[in-house]
């Protein structure tokens, strides 16, 4: 039979155990990873509506990141691919991207010779028509998402301030048909 100082002690271990566990969830959730829920069909075919994912509130966001934003016409979370970071001159003709003048191709997207991409085309802009600059201005990301025909993104809405950045969109969890990192 365990003495009742025993007993106490290993409750007060539990106890610590267990205030640890809270604690460090609390870190973990609110400053380094957190769960989302992708809402619509704008990042298709990249991501479905109601896929579940995880952001990376600490990663160094870079361009072709998938990132979550609160909105700037909003009160929702968004889920965009970053297209422009600060320097970059971004100019679209016949649905192509050249960024800083160089023909980018963008794997993630559709190919247009599918029925089912007529929906994602970019149309054609410069930042500049857009924004009114020529370049991404410092703290600030140019954002499309990938189903090009149904996104509110940069060519609605302006520039992002980085400010509304909550992280980077490292892995998807859900459905587990499609589990791992994005494209």
């Amino acid at each position: 039979m365990m003495e009742e100082g025993s007993l106490k002690r290993e409750f007060y271990l539990l106890c610590r155990i267990v205030v640890f566990v809270i604690i460090a969830m609390f870190i973990v959730k609110n400053f380094l990873l957190s769960p989302s829920v992708v809402w619509g069909e704008s990042m298709q075919p990249t991501f479905a509506d109601q896929d579940k994912i995880i952001v990376n509130k600490v990663a160094a966001i870079d361009r072709f990141d998938v990132i979550v934003f609160q909105a700037p016409d909003s009160d929702n979370y968004y889920v965009k691919r970053v297209i422009g970071i600060p320097g970059d001159h971004i100019e679209y003709k016949n649905n192509i991207l050249y960024l800083n003048g160089e023909l980018i191709d963008e794997p993630y997207l559709q190919k247009e010779s599918s029925p089912a991409a007529l929906g994602f085309q970019t149309g054609d802009f410069t930042l500049e028509e857009l924004t009114g600059y020529s370049i991404v201005p410092d703290n600030t990301y140019f954002v499309l998402g990938d189903n090009r025909g149904n996104s509110n993104d940069s060519r609605f809405f302006g520039l992002l301030d980085e400010q509304a950045i909550i992280g980077e969109v490292t892995f998807r969890f859900y459905p587990l048909s499609d589990i791992g990192r994005p494209r």
